[in-house]
């Protein structure tokens, strides 16, 4: 797996450097982001055991977006500000809506009375701060789309609500930590598989990694999306986000069909809580020192799909149950907006 992974790596970065075909760059780009967040993944569990299931899972989630963090602050860099925001935005509409829908599916589907059954915490402290970020969001857009006088200091307005976010993961992120109990963890805890100095070599090669393919990705955008006559937004809101999280995608489900209800809704919901309070903060903060800036400011369509997503997710999962229903709406949210998306 390794070595193929290496191998697609290279060869994107060939043709990236020789010229080649800008889709060749993009559909290579795709693979080599998802296998490289496979080895972001697998190294730092292997890491983290060394420190226990706690930090393990709170590493795992967020050493695994290095990928949707490089792809955002290249896109930024290049000026691409439509694939920076709509990579974060599908990252958060994937997650929650996407991976968790199937997680949820095929928990209920294994369980004997068809019911999936959860520790409420994790769900329930990951709604409450998607919905704070989400309340930032809608307010910046409904001002954007008012034009009223804090309309002109976005910016400003963005940079106080991504430390405010900041500082409240970072209150959650403590308690988390002091926690007892396996929704901390990705998987119970076992011996490490890797010495400590290898698992740290592949880790430092795999951000490398996901660092140049991302920016040989994001160079080849443009002309991509004029010759498959895909719009930016369905490439940052879909195939970038599900290329970025597909580790999430398959673990989640994966433990979904074990049976380990707690462990396998805990990578998805980490995974959601790190994006809406910890990366997409983060990234309004970095994008300080871009020409183009990261704002929490979006048009109204995905404004209002995050306010639904929002109240989608508590509801689905704050009862700590879900059925095969509940796991199938939640995909259909995600193909109707993917669908929205494609023709934009």
């Amino acid at each position: 797996m390794l070595a193929a992974i290496v191998v697609v790596s290279v060869i994107t970065g060939v043709l990236h450097y020789a010229g080649g075909s800008d889709l060749a760059v993009f559909a290579l780009g795709v693979v080599a982001l998802g296998g490289l967040a496979w080895v972001i993944s697998f190294t730092t569990e292997e890491v983290g055991e060394h420190f226990g299931p706690a930090v393990t899972g709170v590493l795992q989630s967020t050493l695994g977006n290095l990928p949707e963090l490089f792809v955002v602050l290249f896109a930024l860099s290049a000026g691409e500000v439509v694939v920076a925001q709509t990579s974060i935005l599908g990252s958060l509409f994937a997650n929650a809506l996407l991976v968790l829908g199937a997680t949820l599916f095929v928990g209920a589907h294994v369980a004997s009375d068809g019911r999936m059954r959860f520790s409420t915490r994790l769900p329930n402290d990951t709604a409450t701060l998607l919905l704070l970020a989400v309340f930032i969001i809608v307010v910046l857009g409904a001002s954007d789309q008012i034009g009223d006088r804090a309309s002109r200091h976005q910016v400003a307005i963005s940079v106080v609500g991504a430390i405010v976010l900041l500082i409240v993961y970072g209150v959650w992120l403590v308690a988390y930590l002091r926690s007892d109990g396996e929704e901390a963890a990705l998987e119970e805890p076992r011996g490490a598989g890797l010495p400590m100095p290898l698992a740290l070599g592949l880790l430092a090669v795999g951000g490398l990694g996901a660092a140049l393919v991302s920016e040989w990705f994001v160079a080849s955008i443009d002309e991509t999306a004029r010759e498959l006559g895909l719009s930016k937004a369905f490439i940052g809101l879909v195939i970038v986000a599900i290329a970025g999280n597909a580790v999430e995608h398959v673990v989640g489900v994966v433990l979904a069909a074990k049976g380990k209800s707690d462990l396998a809704v805990s990578v998805v919901k980490n995974s959601v809580a790190q994006i809406a309070a910890f990366l997409f903060p983060a990234l309004v903060l970095l994008s300080l020192f871009f020409d183009d800036r990261l704002t929490f400011v979006a048009s109204p369509v995905y404004i209002g799909a995050l306010a639904l997503m929002a109240i989608a997710v508590w509801q689905v999962t704050s009862d700590g149950e879900a059925t095969e229903f509940e796991g199938i709406a939640l995909i259909g949210l995600y193909a109707v907006l993917a669908t929205l998306a494609f023709y934009e």
